[in-house]
């Protein structure tokens, strides 16, 4: 009973998500993942809804802090203001550098952060997944590039990763870089 009281004070949270019945998928990671040639900005291409992404000009920048972890700075444009979160990454395992896990408060633990593929000068596929009591999972993917406007062919071999790993991708939607101001 309390599973069911539970779900339901959740429910509100994740109206705004993606989220399926059952555990968590568990998609293969890019293989001998480099931190140091991921770093810099990326431009949030697509993505499966987030509550916290309602903007455009959607971008992610990542620097080596000194003290060893990964400053996350995101920005995007929203209600007329440019809005920015500073959050960290941390490499959890060194054996598979390429699951971080991320956090934009002290006070929340680190939420998975895998970079399944990335060619690190153009594209990057990253996807992150929240079991809740092994009932049903909420899920979030990113399509990301190096540029505002990749080819159309890079994004759909973007999402063809997400598929073949078995992520729904059905609710991709595209993030609208048009008109952005760059640094």
């Amino acid at each position: 009973m309390t599973a069911v009281y539970l779900l339901l004070l959740l429910l509100p949270l994740v109206s705004a998500q993606t989220y399926h019945w059952g555990p968590c998928p568990e998609p293969k990671v890019q293989p001998s993942f480099s931190v140091q040639q991921y770093l810099g900005r990326w431009y949030e291409i697509e993505k499966l809804p987030a509550s916290f992404e309602r903007g455009k000009c959607i971008e992610a920048n990542y620097a080596v802090r000194q003290d060893g972890t990964i400053q996350v700075l995101n920005s995007q444009f929203y209600k007329e203001k440019t809005r920015k979160v500073e959050g960290t990454a941390v490499i959890q395992d060194m054996r598979e550098p390429a699951r971080l896990g991320v956090s934009f408060s002290y006070f929340t633990p680190y939420s998975p952060y895998w970079v399944l593929t990335t060619d690190y000068t153009n594209m990057a596929v990253v996807y992150s997944c929240t079991d809740i009591l092994h009932i049903f999972h909420i899920d979030f993917a990113w399509i990301l590039s190096r540029s505002r406007f990749p080819p159309a062919d890079a994004v759909e071999y973007a999402r063809n990763v997400l598929i073949n790993e078995g992520i729904d991708t059905f609710r991709m939607k595209s993030t609208d870089q048009r008109g952005c101001k760059d640094d």
